[in-house]
């Protein structure tokens, strides 16, 4: 309604400038606001009215139609009743009967759309085999090509999202980009080659030139120049700098310019169950219930240090490991294993071992100071009785020694 007030304002407007219209008459200006050029153009007109045709058969069929604009030959040729179009180069929109508010500007751009509505298409060839799906954004050459009825996706490049034809909810953006994708879903590829060759797979997002470029998973996410370009088939795979291929391990994550570099005063990083990522404070202002260690840490006696291997698929290098086995852990202390989400021992909380060898190592450095008073203190008496000793035997030596003296004065 709001286009038709816009359009009979500017009727208006023009009756009331009628005095300084040209005379004569351009011609191509029919009843009802519409206006036709070109062999054929309008040609089925019955009851619609603000159409512009320009071009050998342009909306040739069009009856009931209203506002549509089709411009260069062929276009809007099969639409009867729909509205808002506008189609401006040869064969855009050409097929189109019944859907409105397309808009297809390229030679044969939109060129099979039948029913579709809401879509735009910018470029030759772009949406070219659409025939149903609605609300699709096609700005490049043969961007969003090979699409049927898929819905809600957005192409800007030549030949970006050229092979989709199911697949909805998709945003391309860079030359080829999701160039190969034909019925996956929820993607999102910025940058040239971006998932190119990703055909079914869903709710991935590439950033960067040539970013998840042969990955057909689902869920992954990269960032940067050839980042995740070793992924093919994994799914939930992260990648995040240049040139961090990742591999093709499901549920796996890389990140570039973290290995090898010093980082001075800092804390130890920590993942969590549910993949947060964070540090442990020592604050006392998060902190409950606060109490000594005392006979606590005396697990750790119980506990088996092993020497181990990590399986090939986790470590090819299979590098000897020094450590404990989480499983056994429990069995002693289960605050000192982390689980999983389905509650399975995962790992052993080295950092809490730590805490209470620290704990012994105080109280066995406590004990030992207390023995070494013990030890002083038994000391000083020992001393104290060695004189002791040395004076009485010094007098027992000197009584013995007081008679012969006398003797040998007489």
């Amino acid at each position: 309604m709001k286009h038709r007030s816009i359009i009979l304002g500017l009727a208006c407007f023009a009756l009331f400038r009628l005095a300084q219209a040209v005379v004569p008459a351009p011609d191509g200006g029919y009843p009802g606001g519409n206006t036709a050029e070109g062999q054929q153009a309008l040609l089925s007109l019955t009851t619609g009215t603000y159409n512009t045709a320009v071009g050998l058969f342009s909306l040739r069929s069009n009856t009931e139609g209203t506002s549509n604009t089709a411009i260069g030959t062929g276009t809007l040729l099969f639409n009867t009743s729909a509205g808002d179009n506008t189609a401006i180069g040869a064969g855009a929109l050409l097929s189109h009967t019944s859907g409105s508010s397309n808009t297809a500007t390229g030679a044969f751009a939109l060129f099979k759309d039948n029913t579709g509505q809401d879509n735009t298409a910018v470029g030759a060839g772009a949406l070219f085999n659409n025939t149903t799906g609605g609300v699709n954004s096609a700005t490049g050459y043969h961007a969003l090509l090979g699409n049927t009825t898929g819905d809600s996706n957005t192409a800007s490049g030549g030949q970006a999202l050229q092979a989709n034809s199911t697949g909805h909810d998709n945003t391309a953006t860079g030359s080829n980009a999701l160039a190969g994708n034909t019925m996956g879903s929820s993607n999102t590829a910025d940058g040239s080659l971006s998932l190119a060759n990703n055909a079914t797979g869903n709710n991935n997002t590439a950033i960067g030139n040539s970013a998840l470029l042969s990955a057909g998973g689902n869920s992954n996410t990269a960032l940067g120049f050839q980042a995740g370009s070793a992924v093919t088939t994994a799914s939930n795979v992260i990648c995040i700098g240049a040139h961090v291929t990742g591999a093709d391990i499901s549920n796996s994550c890389y990140i570039g310019s973290i290995f090898a570099q010093p980082s001075s005063g800092g804390m130890a990083v920590f993942i969590n169950s549910d993949n947060k990522l964070g540090t442990v404070t020592s604050s006392k202002r998060f902190k409950e219930h606060i109490q000594l260690m005392d006979r606590s840490s005396e697990a750790l006696f119980s506990l088996k240090p092993v020497t181990f291997r990590y399986k090939k698929e986790f470590d090819p290098t299979t590098t000897a490991q020094f450590g404990l086995v989480a499983e056994e852990v429990e069995k002693v202390n289960p605050d000192l294993v982390v689980h999983d989400k389905d509650g399975k021992p995962y790992s052993v909380r080295y950092e809490a071992v730590n805490a209470m060898l620290l704990n012994e190592f105080l109280k066995a450095h406590r004990k030992m100071k207390e023995q070494q008073k013990q030890i002083d203190a038994l000391t000083s008496r020992l001393k104290k009785q060695g004189a002791l000793i040395q004076k009485v035997r010094a007098q027992v030596e000197s009584k013995r020694s007081s008679p012969d003296v006398a003797l040998n004065e007489q």
